[in-house]
């Protein structure tokens, strides 16, 4: 039996057939990229890092953590009852404060002497009150008085001294006669801002209303006691608020005879202000009948 064994040629011939073909698939092959390696993100510090599962458990299962949760809902609690108690006494002291008059709230009160309009003179001023219009307000009857002397502030303690002078001065002094005249404005020029009836007064004695009012503004002056200088017998009428326009002159023929001296305390409202009667005085020492 004979074997077919390839000649040299043939051998070598098959050897560089191999060797072309490894070298062209070594060509054909395609170079493969090296890979980009990956920045590592940085860990976040132990202290920021999350507690295991266990740890939190250990926490939450652990005594201590519970006291002070409790112990802040009651001081969360107390506070809350806390301010709920601090609210409900200011509402009621608002409450209260809005009952009192304003002049409650004051340390020196606005006081004043003056002699007061009988019910039957500010009954007819009243009707012509009537023809006001726009912004004027009106001073309600009742209110109706002649200033002798007005004091913006006073110390409380001062007003005793302020009774012994009245009584004292309208012993010395008669009744007077009061008599209305025509009315006029406050200013007279420009945009006024108040309406009044002018006044005059005269007693038996000959001493008249303004002596009275002289007499008194000096003793006060004498007691260091501030008095607003400005004098001129009048019962106010209205005062405006806002544009209103002027009434025509108006005479009265109307007067009384005013037994007696008043000293007023006069109270600020919205509304206007409210004048309380703090003591009176009789002229003459005579006994005086209160009347409306």
């Amino acid at each position: 039996m004979s074997t077919n064994t390839p000649k040299g040629p043939q051998l070598k011939l098959s050897a560089a057939r191999v060797h072309k073909a490894a070298k062209g698939a070594t060509a054909k092959a395609p170079t493969a990229k090296a890979p980009v390696p990956k920045t590592p993100v940085p860990k976040a510090p132990s202290s920021l890092a999350s507690p295991p599962a266990q740890h939190k458990k250990s926490q939450q299962n652990s005594p201590k953590s519970a006291v002070p949760s409790k112990a802040l809902a009651g001081r969360s609690a107390q506070g809350s009852s806390t301010e709920r108690q601090r609210g409900s006494r200011t509402g009621a002291y608002q409450q209260v404060t809005r009952q009192l008059p304003a002049s409650e709230h004051q340390s020196r009160p606005r006081v004043f002497f003056a002699l007061k309009v009988p019910a039957e003179v500010s009954g007819v001023l009243a009707e012509r009150q009537k023809a006001l219009r726009g912004n004027w307000r009106a001073v309600r009857p009742e209110q109706m008085h002649v200033t002798l002397a007005y004091l913006p502030s006073i110390d409380p303690a001062r007003l005793d001294d302020l009774k012994r002078l009245g009584t004292r001065l309208a012993q010395e002094a008669a009744p007077l006669t009061i008599a209305l005249r025509g009315t006029g404005y406050f200013p007279n020029e420009g945009s006024p801002r108040v309406w009044f009836v002018k006044v005059v007064g005269e007693s038996a004695q000959g001493a008249g209303l303004d002596d009275l009012a002289a007499k008194l503004r000096a003793e006060l002056s004498s007691l260091s006691l501030e008095v607003e200088e400005h004098f001129k017998a009048h019962i106010t009428l209205a005062r405006k608020k806002g544009p209103a326009p002027r009434l025509a002159p108006q005479i009265f023929d109307l007067s009384w005879q005013a037994p007696q001296m008043v000293l007023y305390r006069s109270h600020l409202q919205k509304t206007g202000p409210i004048y309380e009667v703090l003591s009176t005085f009789p002229f003459g020492g005579q006994e005086v009948t209160q009347t409306e």
